[in-house]
């Protein structure tokens, strides 16, 4: 078996700038680990033209250049000559670019930049994560192999590729939210809630038996240090059956205006009806109209009559449940009587309960 030096190799490269016999494969554009070369010989040859790097007696430098680029930009790979050389070439793994002049990879995005007695260089244009690995620079100066190592570094702005939708939940429920992300070097992923600026690291964000007060927007934040983090949101709403918050007894005079406000909280928000004493609807009239607002019902009187005066019950609902608060329409006075007695009547109107079952 014949074995061929670095300097017989460099010599062929030089003197035969194509095999007669090798076998070329090309990659398609885009494939996953086509790197900037796109050719190589078949086994047969390659069995016999090694990277140089590997013959025998070759100068080799002992760490290789970093060189980081994002993905999508160009790169120069530079390889400084300073003294004379009678061949050269570029690699990338074990697949030759170029020797000398004569190009050998396929790749369009791969040029020669310089070619001369101080610099032999070259340019790979929209870098992709499959170009990065180890290049070498190899030449023959004084018949003597040398190599220059250079490691190209793709880096990979930090994205959001995949994230929970809006959520809509009955309190009490589980919420698990997700977060997933993408980037060269590998991204952090943090949960931060905006309410109370509490953060959480890691994809996934987990809440157990939300409450009502947990409903808010929740941000995700991916980052690699490689370009500006990259957010998105996502909205927990939590629905949960009505509770009043505030009812107002209210003293009239005959033949003025009047008011009785009733105010509920619930997620949907509650519809309102309104009821006499003898649980009959109150509808609206030329004396009495209802005004319903968000999250609150008035009882708007316009004029009031003797017929007027009474207990009114506020019944707030919606899909999920129920809840009533009666009030008082009291004659003006400045009775003490009538001031304890409409302080009594907004304690037990609190607490009346709903006749309607909470609905699941």
């Amino acid at each position: 078996m014949h074995t061929l030096t670095l300097t017989h190799i460099l010599s062929l490269s030089h003197t035969h700038p194509v095999f007669p016999h090798k076998s070329v494969y090309i990659k398609p554009s885009g494939h996953e680990d086509h790197g900037a070369a796109c050719v190589s010989v078949r086994e047969r040859e390659a069995a016999i033209i090694r990277p140089l790097w590997q013959a025998h007696g070759a100068e080799i430098s002992h760490m290789p250049d970093n060189i980081t680029v994002l993905e999508g930009e160009n790169v120069v790979l530079r390889c400084k000559i300073d003294e004379e050389v009678t061949h050269k070439a570029w690699l990338n793994r074990s697949n030759i670019l170029f020797t000398g002049t004569d190009k050998w990879s396929l790749d369009t995005r791969v040029s020669l930049v310089n070619s001369n007695n101080s610099d032999f260089s070259i340019q790979i244009e929209g870098v992709a994560v499959a170009d990065e690995g180890p290049y070498s620079c190899s030449y023959q100066a004084r018949n003597q192999p040398r190599v220059a190592h250079i490691y190209l570094i793709v880096q990979v702005p930090a994205k959001i590729i995949n994230i929970s939708q809006d959520v809509s939940v009955n309190e009490g429920a589980n919420v698990n939210l997700f977060c997933l992300a993408v980037g060269r070097p590998e991204p952090t992923v943090t949960w931060k809630d905006f309410r109370y600026g509490l953060m959480s690291e890691g994809e996934f964000l987990d809440i157990t038996e939300i409450k009502r007060h947990q409903a808010e927007e929740f941000e995700c934040i991916t980052n690699n240090g490689v370009s500006p983090p990259d957010t998105r949101r996502v909205k927990v709403t939590v629905n949960y059956p009505p509770t009043i918050t505030d009812v107002k007894n209210m003293p009239a005079q005959l033949g003025k205006t009047a008011i009785l406000r009733c105010e509920a909280m619930a997620v949907p928000t509650a519809t309102f009806e309104w009821y006499r004493d003898d649980r009959r609807p109150v509808e609206s009239d030329n004396t009495l109209r209802i005004k319903n607002e968000k999250t609150r019902s008035l009882l708007l009187f316009t004029n009031v009559t003797e017929k007027h005066f009474g207990n009114y019950t506020c019944f707030a609902s919606n899909r999920l449940g129920a809840s009533n608060a009666s009030m008082l329409l009291l004659r003006k006075s400045g009775s003490l009587f009538l001031k304890i007695i409409s302080g009594l009547w907004f304690i037990l109107g609190t607490f009346t309960l709903s006749c309607f079952q909470t609905v699941k």
